[in-house]
């Protein structure tokens, strides 16, 4: 949430976002929460099933993030330094946010 009004705020003031941001964001968004509950399954699911679960999502999020991305960038005719920190920015965050929601599920309850 508070990425999303920081960009709001960048966007109004300064207009440093790329075309179609919110596509990007959403897109992120959307491919982070299903990477989640994916590998949650797998942790809740047990076993050494749950490693293999926990990085495949990984690894499926980043393939089709990449993949995103050679796509708007066939369609869109942008300064690449600007995209890729903006996009690399989001993709890195809630892939952070992703991870230490995972780590939190990892630990034993007290």
């Amino acid at each position: 949430m508070a990425v999303a009004v920081l960009a709001l705020a960048l966007d109004a003031y300064y207009s440093l976002l790329v075309p179609q941001f919110w596509l990007i964001f959403g897109f992120l968004a959307g491919l982070t929460i299903v990477a989640y509950a994916a590998s949650y399954a797998g942790i809740k699911s047990g076993g050494e099933l749950s490693v293999y679960v926990l990085l495949a999502a990984i690894f499926i999020k980043l393939i089709v993030s990449l993949l995103f991305v050679v796509i708007y960038l066939q369609k869109h005719r942008v300064n690449g330094t600007f995209f890729a920190l903006e996009f690399f920015s989001l993709y890195f965050l809630f892939t952070a946010f992703e991870v230490k929601s995972l780590l939190l599920n990892l630990r034993p309850p007290k």
